[in-house]
This record gives structure tokens, C-alpha cells and sequence, in this order.
């Protein structure tokens, strides 16, 4: 059903017969950047954090980026707490492996990281273990129908990285 949901939401645009669906599993960055034949960064995924008053908030971020907790307390005003599988589930009705900010169960505020402006074009999930949809930055931001870009990740950034390896 979650997949369904995912190409309805795309009729808006006429872009449902661009969904992807593979024989083989993209439940992970890695088995979708394998699958699809990209680096694991264009794969962008997204997590789904406990809001204020128990509203989840949605994150998407580039593939090899991670969390800064940090960065998401300064951003949102309050800690990074991920949502259980279930909780996933119940809320955007998409499960582990498929979740997308695209066709969800309830409104929830999509926000999308700066870690993904780098590519031309991404590929999230469409809402389940083995499906994806190509979108640029721009398409990505339109069709979540985010709130706002964000920088609350860490990891991707070259020359952290270096940084990282100097210490």
C-alpha cells in the first residue's frame, strides 16, 4: 500500500511511471546505492525524529551523511530522538527500509539537509524495501513539500572529513 500511496502522490506532477521498482533490495543506503549504481551519498534517505508535542518531524539527508546532535538542538530547539520502527510506521506509513517524505499517513514537516546540495540529482525511497524515484534538489524540496533546508548533519563534508583523519 505504502508504494501506492507514493505514485498517487506523484500523479500531481505526472511523475508516478518515474517511480522505480527493482528485484532486488534498496532498503539500505548501501543495497540502494548498489542497486541503482550510484555512490551511497545520492541516495537520500530520511529519519524520522519525535518534534515538539509529540509531532514527528521528517529529515532528509544525503547517504553518507549522519546526524550532528549539536547542529539538530541549535536548528530545532530540542534533542534528536529517532522514532521506533513502529512509531514509523504509524506515522508515515511507509516502513523501515521504504521511508520517503511522499504520500505519508499524516502531515508531518519534511526538512532537508544541506548535505544534499551537492549532487544534481538524488534518489529517494517511494515507500518501500525496493523502489526509488531520480529527483534534483529542487524536485526533492517541491514534491516533500518542505519546510525549509537545514544543516544539521555532519560527516559529508570534505573537509571535516580531512579534519576527522588529522586528529
Amino acid at each position: 500500500m505504502s508504494l501506492e500511496s507514493v505514485k498517487a502522490h506523484f500523479t500531481q506532477w505526472n511523475r508516478e511511471d518515474n517511480v522505480m521498482e527493482f528485484e532486488t533490495s534498496s532498503a539500505t543506503v548501501e543495497q540502494a546505492a548498489d542497486t541503482i549504481g550510484v555512490i551511497p551519498a545520492r541516495i537520500a534517505k530520511t529519519l524520522s525524529f519525535r518534534g515538539q508535542e509529540e509531532k514527528p518531524i521528517l529529515i532528509v539527508a544525503a547517504g553518507d551523511a549522519k546526524i550532528d546532535n549539536k547542529k539538530f538542538r541549535h536548528a530545532f530547539g530540542f534533542k534528536a530522538r529517532m522514532l521506533t520502527p513502529d512509531e514509523v510506521l504509524d506515522q508515515t506509513g511507509h516502513a523501515i527500509g521504504g521511508v520517503c517524505p511522499f504520500g505519508l499517513k499524516n502531515e508531518l514537516d519534511v526538512y532537508l539537509d544541506v548535505s544534499m546540495k551537492r549532487f544534481k540529482t538524488l534518489f529517494p525511497a517511494c515507500g518501500s524495501t525496493n523502489s526509488a524515484i531520480e529527483l534534483t534538489i529542487d524536485e526533492l524540496f517541491q514534491y516533500s513539500f518542505a519546510k525549509e533546508w537545514v544543516d544539521v548533519c555532519k560527516g559529508w563534508d570534505e573537509a571535516e572529513l580531512r579534519e576527522q583523519v588529522a586528529l
